[in-house]
């Protein structure tokens, strides 16, 4: 993807010890910006259809060892991740901002909310649950997203894409070969030092103190995070509401539009 026709503009920022790749886009919206975390092994080429779709600032960044951020010389937790997250948003001026959370991202995305909750206005979490304390997918699911290996062999990625992000790719699995070829793969290490990052993490005791307005959105087919958990998190964020796509655990992919004008609406009200 070349520079003239790129989403983000991208730049190279040393964040403390990480140094990380970083994506912003101007938008045409006065309001806070939306910081973006991505879903695992997800580098911000992954989220530009979706950010073609949205009229608001965007900022995400690739994590360490993801995409095109170097390696960290040792793994992180979620709590790494929000300090991070401050050091992208001062470098870009701004104080606050809106979060959306994707899968992955969902979890350090509530994070975010809780560490920095200052600076976090509003909350978007999307295919997303409350971390190792939740309503688990089936053993298959969960095997299969153990390993990198979708990232690596796009006929794999297509074979087991129903299998495991539901909805539209039941229909039709050639969408994996659209999707994975904005993904940027980087090492396994990396992807473990992310699954390693969340591993035993959970916000279920503390969601309830969560004080931002909250859209929880998910996909009535996702074999990943099963719709349960997006009911659950409903109850348990006091200032929350779920709006239910009739898609799988993909749903800012693949039904773009429809997400991205929900999300513009919740993120407008006053």
């Amino acid at each position: 993807m070349t520079g003239m026709n790129r989403t983000f503009s991208i730049e190279m920022l040393r964040a403390g010890a990480h140094l990380l790749r970083v994506g912003h886009r101007a938008g045409s919206h006065s309001g806070p910006p939306l910081l973006l975390f991505n879903g695992i092994g997800g580098n911000i080429e992954l989220l530009e259809p979706f950010a073609r779709s949205m009229s608001r600032e965007l900022i995400v960044f690739d994590l360490p060892g993801v995409g095109h951020s170097p390696l960290p010389p040792r793994p992180y937790r979620l709590g790494t991740i929000s300090r991070l997250a401050t050091t992208v948003l001062d470098h870009f001026g701004h104080q606050r901002c809106d979060v959306l959370g994707i899968s992955w991202g969902g979890a350090a995305a509530q994070q975010f909310a809780r560490s920095e909750s200052e600076r976090c206005r509003r909350l978007v979490l999307c295919a997303t649950a409350t971390g190792s304390v939740m309503i688990p997918a089936s053993p298959s699911v969960l095997w299969k997203m153990m390993t990198p290996a979708r990232f690596i062999r796009p006929g794999y990625a297509q074979r087991i894409a129903g299998d495991i992000y539901g909805g539209d790719f039941r229909r039709d699995p050639s969408l994996a070969s659209e999707v994975f070829r904005h993904v940027r793969w980087q090492s396994r290490l990396g992807y473990y030092f992310q699954l390693g990052a969340a591993a035993g993490w959970t916000s279920i005791h503390w969601l309830h103190t969560l004080k931002q307005p909250t859209l929880l959105m998910a996909g009535e087919d996702d074999p990943i995070v099963p719709l349960a958990n997006a009911r659950l998190m409903r109850w348990l964020i006091p200032n929350s509401e779920l709006k239910v796509l009739d898609c799988g655990h993909l749903f800012l992919l693949t039904r773009t539009r429809e997400s991205a004008s929900a999300i513009e609406e919740f993120l407008d009200r006053p």
